[in-house]
């Protein structure tokens, strides 16, 4: 099942993809996509809906974060997560995951416009496969780990290479700024992603191809990654972890390539759709 928050005039409303790819409302079943309704309980009791029976959106105007914005409560980030990147970026492959986190400020759909930070000089793009959790984790195996995911999602995990590496301390100022974090437009039940570890995402700038990779390539697996963190913290449903990105980043060009105000990002990853981002000077 494909879930998505979808926009018609000042309201936000959850639906899901019929196998048409027409959009049926659920607001008969859920208030919103939020973490009282991301869960696999709540997701699992939808998909046995007729998606016919639900009525039919005709008049959406776009597309909203996949899941509620204030209702996420951790968006967590591993870094240098595929072996590639590490090596354009010069940086050697961590021998645990590097963790940061990203604000929940940054959410946006992911469509919307994409704001280039006031002083901002190094803006750069990252694809990445999000999970989404649907039930609590705490202390897991990672055999245990695709019991405790909702589903998936593509998020463009931007940063500002300046503030996150040249300025002193953590990584999260430099990944937080107001419109970093683009995810959906579909939250991808699990059931439609038999294997996380091998699908293909790929970025483009100005319709130019800047990265095409795999999820095959990244160095620590979803299963283990979502074992890993529940180890420092308990996850709850609605919390988002980015996995990581593939080699073709901004930074990692020779010469370095940034974003400016004007430029078109679109991006994908196989099966869960794609984005399409206009970057405007903040």
């Amino acid at each position: 099942m494909k879930a998505l928050r979808y926009r018609i005039g000042n309201e936000v409303k959850p639906g899901i993809l019929d196998q048409e790819g027409n959009i049926r409302d659920v607001s008969s079943l859920v208030k919103d996509w939020d973490n009282k309704n991301v869960t696999n309980t709540k997701l699992n009791e939808v998909k046995k809906i007729d998606p016919t029976s639900l009525p039919l959106v005709e008049n959406s105007e776009g597309y909203a974060p996949c899941v509620c914005k204030e209702s996420i409560g951790k968006f967590i980030c591993i870094g240098l997560n595929y072996s590639d990147h590490a090596e354009e970026t010069g940086q050697k492959v961590p021998p645990e995951p590097i963790i940061f986190s990203k604000a929940t400020s940054a959410v946006i759909g992911p469509n919307d416009n994409v704001e280039i930070p006031k002083k901002s000089v190094k803006s750069d793009w990252e694809v990445e496969l999000g999970v989404i959790i649907g039930k609590e984790a705490k202390y897991i195996s990672e055999s245990e780990s695709q019991s405790h995911i909702a589903g998936y999602c593509v998020i463009n995990d931007l940063s500002e290479r300046e503030f996150q590496i040249e300025h002193s301390g953590q990584w999260v100022k430099g990944k937080s700024c107001d419109t970093f974090g683009p995810i959906g437009p579909y939250l991808v039940t699990t059931d439609e992603v038999p294997d996380p570890q091998n699908l293909k995402m790929w970025l483009d700038l100005n319709g130019k191809r800047m990265q095409d990779g795999n999820t095959s390539t990244m160095v620590y697996g979803v299963n283990f990654l979502i074992s890993y963190l529940s180890q420092f913290m308990s996850l709850q449903p609605g919390d988002i972890i980015s996995t990581g990105t593939p080699p073709g980043v901004g930074m990692g060009m020779k010469p370095q390539v940034f974003l400016k105000a004007g430029d078109v990002m679109k991006l994908g990853i196989e099966g869960l759709g794609e984005q399409t981002q206009k970057t405007i000077q903040a």
